[in-house]
């Protein structure tokens, strides 16, 4: 792809949308930033974190910021993870392969989804660093479990389970633009009936999920061909938390699916709470969506979030410069961490604690 320039070099995760939205096709920008219906949740997303508000402590030491975390027993140097997002050869032409060694260079885990552009086993090999592995919950349950299989072998450490897609949600930009000549997904074009997909929508999607599945027969199958980890995304109540523990998760991804699938549902981090607080220390809370600040990865901490997943930011690096743009994204988001936690008196993660979070209503009420 031909490079453009920004008037300056981006300083926040908004200079690398704007830079994505004017650069990529239009179709590619509105694939990857459009959401369901009237996408609502979307918005509602980011608006979110906005209305949470900051009270710092101070006069505390800080001269050294310690952001290292661990997830699933996996050291990782920043609390912030990368989301699996599919096709991001279509912002780059690295794609996955970029994303993979930036995330390594950050010291940090992607998780690369069954919608890749490029085969797991070549992310896997094309960089060190820690991997998940994201697979739908597929009617084929060979492929499915052949997915599984190879991830596993290839190294990944967990296998992300997507459970809130039995069909597609309707997005009204895919409908107005279907892809046409996309190149083959490597990953699980088997489980199309021609290799070449020369048209991609959510019917073709919808015709390879399974509407069937259960908590009873998905997760004990899932665990029964695995011996790595199993994490559920797409989490949004207490009860479904409840039962995913109870079903032998390993962790749960707090996840509205970037407002794609059902418009109208609350922002992750509205709910997190009530998430953290019905599995308690059963299992890792994680959250995604609307996450653009290093303030936002902040807030979902002291809410109670183990580590927080980045999914369009990623995007918009890939679109930028490749993987120099998602190190930077990284980059950004790791500076902007390390301010929010000197300003609020926090020199380690365990500093962070649910009263340094209020919501803004709360002074509103008292006016």
């Amino acid at each position: 792809m031909e490079s453009l320039k920004l008037k300056h070099e981006p300083v926040c995760i908004r200079d690398f949308e704007i830079f994505a939205k004017d650069f990529l096709p239009k179709a590619v920008f509105d694939y990857y930033a459009s959401a369901a219906n009237d996408e609502q949740t979307i918005s509602e997303s980011t608006a979110a974190f906005k209305r949470l508000k900051l009270l710092p402590r101070v006069l505390r030491n800080v001269s050294a910021v310690d952001m290292s975390t661990s997830i699933l027993g996996e050291k990782i140097e920043v609390p912030f993870c990368i989301a699996p997002t599919g096709m991001q050869k279509l912002a780059h032409p690295d794609g996955e392969l970029a994303t993979a060694r930036a995330s390594s260079r950050n010291d940090t885990c992607m998780t690369l989804s069954c919608w890749s552009l490029t085969r797991l086993e070549d992310v896997a090999s094309g960089s060190d660093g820690l991997k998940w592995f994201q697979t739908d919950i597929l009617g084929d349950r060979s492929i499915m479990a052949s997915l599984i299989r190879r991830a596993e072998a290839a190294g990944y450490k967990a296998i992300v389970l997507t459970v809130d897609m039995p069909i597609c949600g309707k997005r009204h930009t895919q409908i107005r633009y279907v892809f046409t000549g996309l190149p083959p997904i490597p990953n699980i074009k088997e489980a199309f009936d021609s290799k070449d997909m020369s048209e991609f929508g959510s019917g073709s999607v919808d015709k390879i999920h399974d509407r069937s599945a259960t908590w009873d027969t998905i997760i004990p199958w899932v665990k029964s061909i695995t011996s790595l980890p199993v994490v559920v995304k797409g989490i949004l109540t207490a009860e479904d938390a409840k039962l995913a523990v109870k079903c032998g998760v390993d962790g749960i991804i707090v996840s509205n699916h970037g407002g794609r699938q059902l418009d109208c549902v609350p922002a992750t981090i509205e709910v997190l709470p009530s998430i953290v607080s019905a599995v308690g220390q059963d299992v890792e809370v994680y959250l995604d969506g609307g996450i653009r600040f290093g303030s936002d990865i902040f807030k979902a901490l002291a809410l109670g979030a183990k580590a927080v997943f980045i999914g369009r930011p990623i995007l918009w690096g890939l679109a930028y410069q490749g993987e120099e743009g998602v190190h930077r994204v990284l980059q950004i988001f790791k500076e902007e961490l390390e301010i929010t936690m000197a300003l609020c008196g926090c020199a380690t993660l365990k500093d962070i604690v649910k009263d340094m979070v209020v919501r803004e209503s709360l002074y509103h009420s008292k006016l």
